[in-house]
């Protein structure tokens, strides 16, 4: 891993959690792991903040297996085992029953909030009161833009989210990594197979074109 590299992201993250004032000392905080390298790499970035901070927070990675023949799921254990982290798993069929034939005019954006909705679920019966995803700068834009397009609203996902009348707050620490820098980000090379596997993305790319 490169220490260059390292150093920048961890400075990027810390500005984004001190300027949306996203964590505080006592937070209980759910991690929403997808497999894929920013929430990875978030995990690895949270995690490693608290050997040099003055204040400390609760970490528990929580992933969703979606119900796809290829779900990564041994590989996101495997490695947070290893790496010594909390790791909740919930098994389900969101996955291939947003894409299913029943339902083909929105397959992603159901599974997404099936998926949103379980994760809110379970920071509550984990005792959290955040819940940090790993979207990046170009995620945010990209969802502004959608927003504009498909929907004629100027909204996009915002770093520091409360709901359920502040009970929970959904924190978002990579706002400030854009995604040429999310390419390059820094993830041990045990990491890479998990990471690369990709749950959804013939069925996506089927149906989007992406």
């Amino acid at each position: 891993m490169s220490l260059r590299r390292g150093k920048a992201m961890s400075r990027s993250v810390g500005r984004a959690i001190h300027h949306y004032e996203m964590i505080s000392d006592g937070d209980r905080i759910a991690v929403g792991l997808s497999g894929g390298k920013d929430s990875l790499t978030l995990m690895w970035a949270l995690q490693e903040r608290l050997s040099r901070i003055p204040i400390h927070y609760s970490l528990f990675a929580v992933y969703i297996d979606l119900g796809f023949e290829k779900d990564p799921a041994h590989l996101v254990t495997s490695y947070c085992k290893e790496m010594g982290y909390k790791l909740q798993v919930e098994h389900t069929d969101y996955g291939t029953l947003a894409h299913s034939e029943e339902n083909q005019e929105n397959p992603c954006f159901l599974c997404s909030r099936l998926r949103r909705r379980r994760l809110f679920e379970i920071a509550d019966e984990l005792g959290c009161n955040k819940l940090a995803l790993g979207h990046n700068m170009d995620d945010i834009i990209e969802t502004l833009f959608l927003n504009m397009c498909y929907s004629g609203q100027i909204s996009t996902m915002v770093p520091c989210q409360p709901f359920f009348k502040g009970k929970l707050t959904v924190i978002r620490p990579l706002a400030f990594i854009d995604g040429w820098s999310s390419k390059t980000r820094v993830l041990p090379q045990r990491l890479q197979s998990a990471a690369k596997s990709e749950r959804c993305s013939a069925v996506c790319t089927r149906r989007t074109g992406r």
